[in-house]
């Protein structure tokens, strides 16, 4: 099998699994949006998905996204939402500004600053969401829970930004009651935000390949899938 017909296969199954897991759930699969991680894999790979129908991927690096979205356009490729996973420096959000979708990292006010400086020179509102470290990891970033909402307090009066949700990374684990402990913890933190401020932040982005069902059964609307599309990352 050549790597289009792998691809294709794969995220035929993800599909699959999410339709069947939203529908076990009694939620609408049209209202859980796949993200494609792709980071590490090289952008002919990227077109390949494309050509299977994938269009929304994400990547964990600024340089290396934009040196994707560069290759794709120059290419004549139609290019796809992009959204930033990955740890966000501020020096680097200039790379990534012009054209992202949405940047799922942010975990500090003064990233959320840059954020908004570089989508005005670029004349854009940017889709952003809150990391929020729920699983205590001191290798993992977001926010503590329980500076969630005063992250949120200061954020939403940034100017173009539009903060839609909140966003984890759980632990990699075999411990199903665990991941679903800090998925459920997201979910309650983001629910706290709406019933407090009167508002309606809709996303929860949690859930990659090993734990993406899971993460759907506590309510996930968008979820993260990198090895159970691509197979195994190529490292260089």
């Amino acid at each position: 099998m050549d790597k289009f017909d792998e691809i294709k296969n794969n995220w035929f199954n993800v599909l699959k699994k999410v339709y069947n897991a939203a529908r076990k759930n009694q939620r609408d699969p049209n209202s859980i949006k796949i993200v494609a991680v792709s980071k590490s894999h090289p952008s002919e790979i990227i077109a390949l998905a494309l050509k299977a129908g994938l269009t929304v991927f994400g990547e964990n690096y600024a340089q290396e996204l934009r040196d994707k979205h560069q290759y794709l356009t120059e290419t004549g490729i139609q290019t796809p939402e992009w959204h930033f996973i990955g740890h966000l420096q501020s020096n680097k959000v200039k790379y990534i500004a012009p054209f992202v979708s949405m940047i799922q990292s942010v975990d500090s006010l003064n990233l959320a600053e840059e954020i908004s400086r570089q989508a005005e020179k670029n004349n854009r509102k940017i889709d952003i969401l809150l990391q929020v470290n729920t699983s205590g990891e001191y290798s993992k970033f977001g926010c503590d829970p329980e500076a969630t909402l005063a992250l949120y307090d200061g954020v939403c009066k940034i100017k173009n930004l539009n903060l839609l949700g909140l966003m984890t990374i759980g632990t990699f684990s075999d411990d199903e009651k665990l991941i679903r402990s800090e998925f459920r913890l997201l979910r309650e933190l983001r629910d706290n935000i709406n019933k407090l401020k009167g508002i309606n932040l809709t996303h929860l982005s949690m859930g990659m390949s090993h734990d993406y069902e899971i993460a759907i059964e506590e309510g996930a609307t968008i979820v993260r899938i990198g090895t159970a599309i691509f197979g195994e990352r190529i490292y260089t």
